[in-house]
């Protein structure tokens, strides 16, 4: 059974006028180009009648079963495929489903195309094939845009919580939070048809307890987007400090590559270098700067303004300080900058630590750690300390974490419609009022899995998906 979308719109955007069980659709699934094999799927109600269409073997075709034949176009022989049924509800779209697996020429997946637009399938849209399993039930919204961070996860963790919100778990946390609000909001409801009687069937102290417990909940998985979005995007971390303090060296080493030209000569780095890498599952995103310095070149001054803006932007700041220099030079760059630091978590870098290590192990309430860049001298210590600057616990615990914008941002307005119907029942507001704020709130939630929804929303949400998924 189709799910039912609210429209705001007279005029359905292109996926939703193109929804037809008898429409067939296909396209590559697999990466574009030149590979050892080539998958391309079909899915519609006449999926199976169009491949009989081209294969050398005569039918029936068997759901769940696997076929080997010749595919053919007019009668030419175009490849030896491997082409699959899979008959609805059981499959990914929820219908009638082939995949084709062929040689991975481009020219052979262009053939093949071809021949099944000929034969009255059409190009699927971005997303429609994930679209489609959300029309027919397989899969609530949260869970197929899952499908597309699955697909984009780069990391460990990023792979762990695109999965676990794909398998559901995010979908039920908030089914059971709008099942208990379903239950108190129909009472109110009914209170409001015998409004004449003044009659109360939702009891308000309870109403009170099951908002308060409902309003911890959702403000537990609102600040989980902090994780969320770090594991999703990785963590800025910026590296800053004078010219010649090893930052370049720095981050040659963390990368385990010559990312960044290493020079004797002050001032060598004149632009910001960004890379990543992966440490225990959280991606990093590194950022070398220009050397913070007085200077009157121009290029040079624009690296160091630069430099200033991806401090604003880090999460993590890595000040390095060559360890050979009087203190009271570490004193004065630090004095400079410390006002760019607040708000953002510091970690102090002793370089060359191999010259001297006397040096104290917090500054100001950072932490300090001795380094020698160039011999990789404690860069598993700083990876460690890295990892201890991100609250990673919900992420070891298995609990369900937000790292969708649009998700968070439906919380925090559900938040609000129960902040409000809170303040309500405390003030003695009337039950239109407190029905209203449960409506709310129930609404934002749903918005998240779907179960209300605008064609603007599924357009700006598929639209963003690979073609073939």
């Amino acid at each position: 059974m189709r799910r039912a979308i609210l429209c705001e719109k007279k005029q359905l955007p292109t996926y939703l006028r193109r929804m037809s069980r008898t429409d067939v659709i296909c396209a590559l699934s697999t990466a574009p180009g030149m590979g050892a094999i080539a998958l391309i799927r079909l899915s519609g109600g006449g999926s199976v009648s169009i491949l009989e269409k081209h294969m050398s073997k005569s039918g029936p075709y068997v759901a769940r079963r696997a076929y080997f034949g010749a595919f053919l176009r007019n009668g030419a022989l175009i490849d030896e495929v491997v082409a699959t049924v899979y008959q609805g509800p059981n499959s990914y779209t929820g219908e009638d489903v082939v995949e084709i697996a062929c040689h991975g020429s481009v020219y052979i997946q262009e053939q093949i195309i071809h021949a099944l637009i000929e034969s009255g399938a059409r190009l699927a849209d971005p997303g429609e094939y994930t679209l489609r399993a959300f029309m027919n039930g397989k899969m609530d919204l949260s869970q197929a845009e899952a499908v597309a961070d699955l697909i984009a996860s780069e990391s460990a963790a990023g792979h762990q919580v695109a999965i676990q919100q794909m398998r559901g778990g995010f979908s039920n946390d908030l089914k059971v939070l709008r099942e208990e609000l379903i239950h108190f909001a129909s009472l109110v409801e009914l209170e409001l048809d015998f409004a004449e009687e003044d009659v109360e069937f939702a009891n308000r102290a309870d109403l009170l307890e099951l908002i308060a417990q409902i309003s911890k909940k959702i403000r537990s998985l609102v600040d989980s987007f902090q994780v969320g979005n770090v594991i999703k995007k990785g963590v800025p971390v910026a590296i800053i400090g004078a010219p010649n303090a090893g930052k370049s060296t720095l981050l040659n080493k963390l990368l385990n590559e010559e990312r960044a030209i290493v020079s004797e000569i002050a001032g060598t780095t004149r632009d910001t270098i960004e890379d990543e890498i992966s440490i225990e599952g959280i991606k990093f995103r590194f950022i070398d700067t220009a050397g913070i310095r007085h200077t009157t070149d121009e290029i040079e001054s624009i690296g160091i303004r630069k430099a200033y803006e991806k401090v604003e932007q880090a999460a993590i700041v890595l000040f390095l300080f060559d360890v050979s220099e009087p203190m009271e030079e570490f004193e004065r760059q630090w004095a400079e900058l410390k006002t760019a630091f607040e708000g953002r978590k510091v970690i102090v870098l002793w370089n060359k630590s191999d010259k001297t290590s006397d040096k104290p192990k917090t500054i100001e309430g950072y932490k300090a750690l001795p380094i020698s860049a160039l011999h990789g001298k404690g860069i598993e210590e700083l990876k460690r300390e890295l990892i201890a600057e991100i609250n990673l616990n919900p992420l070891h615990n298995r609990e369900t974490i937000v790292s969708n914008v649009r998700h968070v941002r439906a919380l925090s307005l559900a938040l609000e419609a129960l902040v409000r119907a809170d303040e309500g029942l405390r003030n003695g507001i009337t039950g239109d009022f407190l029905a209203q704020d449960i409506r709310q709130a129930l609404f934002h939630l749903g918005e998240i899995t779907g179960e209300i929804s605008t064609d603007d929303l599924l357009d700006n949400i598929f639209s963003k998906f690979c073609i073939g998924k």
